[in-house]
């Protein structure tokens, strides 16, 4: 498998020759973003420009109502996508291609090099409880059968008890978090996405994966840095379980259960 950060929650994730891309966002730097009761500001641009990515097969869109996880040119290029794999009600709001999941509904996707990839649609809570501003769901991607491990893909969510029974139904080999955590005002002080501490929850409740952070830079609504995941990590002997993906750089991870380690390319160089 081999991952490609692309910038904020966007990555094209490959596997078996199926190419599938989270959350699109494609924007140039310098966007605000309105919404009823406040505004995004976009800092960054992609690493790749759409046009650069070629074919992808399947959008793993984890809501659709928020513009950090989905801008004007991501959404613009969702028709271009074989299948567009969201919430119920977000598949509602987009029509064709969307097709929406409830929590463990499974979307099954023919693999080019042969065999199935499984995906299967995981819940999410996009802020406290209480205070969800979703509806979001995760992914999980699995080829049955073959005896290799599952790949987690977090979308917008915190940690709470619909991610910790991920862990006890999978064996997540790596995890695609996004973190940062993300706030806006109008969430009072709470937190929308994971925190570096329920970070370091989640990688010893998933004692076998690999992290892989998403979404803690670009948009000027995250709390949370590198420099502040990684310390956190660091301060509890976790340090080795992040892989930092460079921009624009596809990086290699092992499936099998047993070998987490991520491969770099040749050429390539992780940040």
């Amino acid at each position: 498998m081999r991952i490609t950060y692309i910038g904020g929650p966007t990555a094209l994730v490959e596997i078996g020759g199926l190419r599938l891309l989270t959350d699109p966002t494609f924007d140039a730097a310098g966007g605000e973003y309105r919404a009823a009761a406040y505004s995004l500001h976009k800092t960054q641009g992609p690493a790749l420009s759409r046009d650069a990515l070629g074919r992808i097969d399947v959008v793993l869109l984890s809501h659709d109502h928020h513009f950090d996880n989905l801008d004007t040119s991501g959404r613009a290029m969702l028709a271009d996508a074989g299948v567009v794999l969201t919430t119920q009600v977000g598949a509602e709001r987009l029509g064709a291609p969307a097709i929406g999941l409830a929590p463990w509904e499974t979307y099954d996707v023919a693999l080019p090099d042969g065999g199935t990839l499984r995906i299967t649609a995981t819940p999410a809570r996009h802020g406290p409880e209480g205070g969800d501003r979703g509806p979001v769901i995760g992914f999980v991607l699995e080829r049955p059968g073959d005896g290799d491990g599952a790949v987690y893909v977090s979308g917008d969510t915190v940690w709470y008890d619909g991610v910790a029974e991920v862990a006890r139904r999978f064996a997540v080999v790596v995890a695609v978090l996004n973190m940062g955590a993300a706030h806006v005002a109008v969430a009072g002080p709470s937190h929308l996405t994971f925190t570096a501490d329920e970070g370091v929850g989640f990688a010893r409740a998933f004692e076998h994966a690999s992290i892989v952070p998403l979404h803690y830079e670009g948009w000027a609504h995250f709390t949370e840095s590198r420099r502040e995941i990684e310390a956190t990590f660091v301060a509890h002997a976790l340090g080795h379980r992040l892989h930092w993906l460079a921009p624009g750089v596809p990086s290699a991870f092992a499936l099998a259960a047993g070998d987490q380690s991520p491969r770099q390319p040749p050429g390539s160089s992780a940040r």
